[in-house]
C-alpha cells in the first residue's frame, strides 16, 4: 500500500476517534455526564499504532536516519497522544481528546509534505539517538501539559461561573488534574535536563566543544529555566491557577522555538539540513 494512503488512512482513523469522543463528551444534545467506557477509549489504539508504525518505517527504513521538522511534530505528537492515552485509562482525562486526536491527525501526514533530510553520519552515534529520543519524549510531555494546563484555565472558569457543560462534568477534580499535571512536568523535566546533558554530551564529541551557543541551545536552556522556576514556585510558594498556567506555556513556547522552530526555518525556509 503507498505511503500516501497509509498516511491518509491514519489521519482518518485519529478524526473517527474524535468524533466519537466529540459525540459522547462534547456534543450538547446527547453528551451524558459520565467517563466514557474503556472499551471506547481502546479505538485510539488503532491511530496510535498505524502512526507507529509508518514513523518508525519513515524514519529508520533507509540506511541512514532521516529526521527533520515534519517527522518531528509527528513523533511529538504520536508520543504525546501515547502518553495521554496511557494516563487516561487510569485517570478520567476525556476533555483533551476531541483535542489532541485532531492535532495529531493534521502531524501524522506533515512527513509527507516535509520529508526532511537525510541525517550526517555522526546522527548515528549513541549519544545523538539518546539525546533525540529524550528529547522527543520532554517535548511529548510538554505538550500534554500545555494542553492540560489550558483544559484546567477553562474548567476552573467554567467553576466560577457556575455552569460546567458535559464535557468537563466528568472530569476528576481540579485538585487531582493539578497533581497529574505537576508529575508530567516533573517528569518532563527530568527528560529536558537529560536531552540537554547527552546534547551537550554529543556536542563535545563531534564539534570538540560541550556548547554551542546557537538560538537553538539558548532557547532550550531558557526553558530548562523556566520549567526549574515553575517546579521551585510549586514548592516553595505553592503556586498553581493562573500563575503556574503562565509559566508552561512560556517555558513550552520557548521549548517550540528551540527545536521545531528552528528546524522549520532550516528546513522549509532556508532548505538546508543541519543536526
Amino acid at each position: 500500500m503507498p505511503p500516501t494512503t497509509l498516511f491518509g488512512l491514519t489521519a482518518l482513523a485519529y478524526l473517527a476517534s474524535a468524533f466519537v469522543f466529540w459525540r459522547l463528551q462534547w456534543r450538547p444534545a446527547i453528551a451524558p455526564e459520565r467517563p466514557v467506557s474503556f472499551a471506547v477509549r481502546l479505538i485510539v489504539a488503532i491511530p496510535l499504532a498505524l502512526h507507529g508504525w509508518l514513523l518508525l518505517a519513515g524514519i529508520f527504513g533507509e540506511p541512514t536516519l532521516r529526521f527533520g521538522f515534519g517527522q518531528a511534530l509527528s513523533v511529538m505528537l504520536w508520543l504525546a497522544v501515547a502518553i495521554y492515552w496511557i494516563e487516561s485509562l487510569y485517570v478520567r482525562m476525556d476533555g483533551l481528546h476531541v483535542i489532541v486526536l485532531p492535532i495529531a491527525a493534521i502531524c501524522a501526514g506533515l512527513p509527507l509534505v516535509f520529508p526532511g533530510f537525510s541525517a550526517q553520519a555522526h546522527a548515528g552515534t549513541v549519544a545523538f539517538r539518546a539525546h533525540l529520543v529524550l528529547g522527543m519524549g520532554a517535548y511529548s510531555l510538554f505538550t500534554i501539559a500545555a494542553l492540560q494546563a489550558l483544559l484546567m484555565a477553562v474548567l476552573e472558569r467554567r467553576l466560577h461561573s457556575g455552569a460546567v457543560a458535559a464535557p468537563f462534568a466528568s472530569l476528576p477534580p481540579l485538585l487531582t488534574l493539578e497533581r497529574v499535571l505537576f508529575r508530567l512536568i516533573g517528569a518532563g523535566f527530568v527528560l529536558l535536563t537529560a536531552t540537554l546533558a547527552t546534547g551537550f554530551l554529543f556536542s563535545e564529541q563531534v564539534f570538540g566543544r560541550a556548547m554551542r551557543l546557537d538560538h537553538k541551545t539558548m532557547f532550550a536552556i531558557a526553558s530548562w529555566f523556566v520549567f526549574l522556576g515553575l517546579l521551585v514556585g510549586r514548592w516553595r510558594r505553592g503556586w498553581r491557577g493562573r500563575t503556574a498556567i503562565r509559566w508552561i506555556l512560556a517555558g513550552f513556547a520557548m521549548l517550540l522555538l528551540a527545536y521545531i522552530g528552528s528546524r522549520f526555518v532550516l528546513e522549509v525556509i532556508l532548505q538546508r539540513a543541519e543536526v
